[in-house]
């Protein structure tokens, strides 16, 4: 089985950026930030960008001394990741994200990318002990994952063909286009079945 990356490119908080009253105001910054894709799963919203959400890395149920529009402390999630994160923080302690291989890491820190890789087929797999508490807390084993995974490689995949389609017109090229078009069409139906 040949492994790839997790993700090609980590997501990077800007700083500082403004200082703003709620932090739903901040959705297109952390879209920005985050390159459109989940923070957790690294899914690209181009497939699902109406449910994307903010999540509060350190849980609001927890915050004492961070503050609920803390710029450095919210995620631009997928609603999948957001809502099997919820308020899990197993240390309760806003300062420390995890322990005993139990709890999390920030999407935004280098370490959050050597949890994880992925199957050439675009699933998830854990890396560390870390990782696999965050994988099932996450439920990054949900197919979803490997679903929107494949369709950004095949959407890539159709650009690519599209742009050697306009200078060299050749059949074999246009079969290939077909066959990818085939696939595509085949994850974007799976998509839309997948819990």
């Amino acid at each position: 089985m040949i492994d790839v990356a997790f993700r090609l490119q980590a997501p990077k908080r800007r700083t500082p950026i403004a200082i703003l009253d709620s932090y739903r105001e901040y959705r297109n910054d952390l879209m920005e930030d985050y390159l459109n894709r989940c923070g957790y799963c690294n899914s690209i919203d181009k497939w699902r960008n109406t449910w994307f959400e903010i999540d509060h890395f350190v849980p609001q149920k927890y915050l004492v001394t961070i503050k609920a529009n803390d710029y450095n402390n919210l995620v631009y999630a997928c609603r999948s990741c957001n809502n099997a994160k919820r308020a899990k923080w197993p240390t309760e302690n806003e300062l420390i994200p995890n322990k005993d291989n139990k709890g999390f890491i920030d999407p935004c820190d280098e370490e959050y990318d050597k949890q994880f890789k992925r199957t050439f087929g675009g699933r998830i797999i854990p890396t560390t002990d870390l990782g696999t508490w965050m994988y099932n807390a996450l439920k990054l084993y949900k197919p979803q994952h490997e679903i929107i995974y494949n369709i950004d490689v095949l959407d890539k995949l159709i650009d690519e063909i599209e742009k050697e389609l306009e200078v060299n017109p050749e059949k074999k090229i246009k079969d290939n286009l077909l066959e990818v078009y085939r696939e595509f069409r085949k994850y974007v139906n799976k998509l839309s079945s997948a819990k």
